[in-house]
């Protein structure tokens, strides 16, 4: 039997681009349907991540004129990566699969059919992969593709320039499932559920309309999650330098105790100035790194619920999970 497909697409104030690009998705879902490729009980997933203006209002009318759309609302604004978890929760009962992607339009779709051959021809996951980054500012391209080296260099496991354009099985997604961080970075902890997987790459395009809601801060804010939530590399660096800073002060105080007894010693203030000032830049860097592993050791302890549903279109009420596929994967 052909695959339950469920795109679940993140939404966080997203009234301009919304009337434009849910079609294309449901498009999509209708061009996919009549080749065989998937079945028509498919769904476009909008989760709505606590939008200030009108995104929930046109997700439901939405629902309302056509089936194949489906939403759901959470209690309030958690962020891109719950929003996203929360949705690949809610649909990992009722498909075969699920493709995560952007609201903005920027992700090519049509990687789509290629990603749902690729699962037909035995792979879990599929993760959409940037061929280039020909539309990025500079800026833009000098800090994406340094966020990736960054955190592939403190040891976190991710797909170099891919984001949170993918396939994943239900199968993927019942295990995943059992990953239950609060501190959630989606490219990384997917590829520690394992299982087959493949890429398709695909060229980005401008957003369609609207702002982007991912600055440079969000990205620092997202590697800084990355990089704690996956590696303890950096205390281990904290550790080396320590090492480091202890063998030169030795070798300082060696220095020293050998001026004194030749009688060369000469008072100043500075040198004593300077090391001062390393030690303790050290060691407050120190502490904050430490202290940012601690902070989320603190909110993992708490146990918190990550995401919590408010609202459901009618055709995502509890209960209506699918039944199983025969010969399902």
């Amino acid at each position: 039997m052909t695959p339950v497909l469920y795109i679940v697409i993140p939404c966080y104030n997203e009234q301009e681009v919304l009337p434009i690009t849910a079609p294309m998705f449901l498009g999509k879902i209708r061009e996919l349907t009549e080749r065989g490729k998937i079945s028509d009980d498919s769904r476009v997933l909008f989760v709505n991540d606590g939008s200030r203006d009108r995104t929930w209002e046109i997700i439901s009318e939405l629902a309302r004129q056509d089936c194949h759309y489906a939403g759901i609302s959470q209690s309030r604004n958690r962020g891109h990566q719950n929003a996203v978890l929360a949705g690949l929760m809610e649909a990992k009962d009722r498909c075969d699969i699920t493709i995560s992607i952007d609201c903005d339009g920027q992700d090519d779709i049509n990687a789509m059919d290629a990603m749902v051959d690729a699962y037909l021809d035995g792979c879990d996951v599929v993760y959409g992969v940037r061929s280039s980054r020909e539309t990025d500012s500079f800026f833009k391209r000098f800090t994406a593709q340094g966020f990736y080296k960054f955190l592939a260099a403190m040891g976190a496991e991710v797909v170099y320039n891919h984001a949170d354009y993918r396939l994943m099985s239900a199968r993927v997604l019942k295990e995943f499932a059992n990953y239950h961080e609060v501190n959630l970075f989606l490219r990384g902890l997917v590829p520690l559920v394992g299982f087959k997987s493949t890429s398709v790459s695909y060229s980005r395009a401008e957003r369609i309309a609207g702002e982007s809601h991912y600055p440079l801060k969000k990205m620092i804010a997202l590697a800084v999650d990355g990089i704690t939530s996956l590696s303890v590399k950096p205390l281990r660096l904290i550790t080396s330098v320590g090492l480091f800073v202890a063998l030169v002060s030795f070798l300082g105080c060696l220095w020293a105790l050998i001026t004194a007894l030749c009688g060369r010693a000469v008072a100043g203030w500075a040198s004593m100035t300077c090391i001062i000032c390393l030690m303790s830049g050290v060691q407050l860097v120190s502490l904050g790194i430490i202290g940012e592993y601690i902070g989320k050791i603190y909110l993992e302890t708490k146990a918190r619920p990550r995401y919590i549903i408010s609202e459901r279109t009618d055709n995502m009420s509890v209960g209506t999970e699918k039944l199983p596929l025969s010969g399902e994967k």
